[in-house]
């Protein structure tokens, strides 16, 4: 059986719930009254949601992966030292003074 197959059995027993647990709550009347239904009915809708959200990741299309971006060689070579002139070296102190 398919995957698509399988998510609607589960659609269809999911909505059968739904349905017989409305049933239940209408017959229970009083007898049943100490009991929440409103949990088990917002269990019965979480469910039912879920599945529909598996059955829609399930026909939606593959995500492509995305495109590598091309790489950038870096140099071996030491970097031009004017390019640094305007800054000092962060966390080291100045160039004419050692560190205490």
């Amino acid at each position: 059986m398919a995957l698509h197959d399988d998510l609607t059995a589960i659609q269809h027993c999911v909505d059968e719930l739904v349905r017989t647990v409305g049933r239940v709550e209408q017959r229970s009347g009083t007898e049943l009254a100490g009991v929440d239904f409103r949990r088990v009915r917002m269990d019965t809708d979480h469910l039912r949601e879920s599945v529909a959200l598996l059955r829609a990741a399930a026909t939606a299309p593959p995500a492509r992966p995305e495109a590598r971006p091309d790489l950038v060689t870096i140099p071996d070579t030491p970097y031009d030292r004017s390019l640094w002139t305007d800054s000092d070296d962060e966390g080291l102190g100045a160039r004419d003074r050692h560190a205490p």
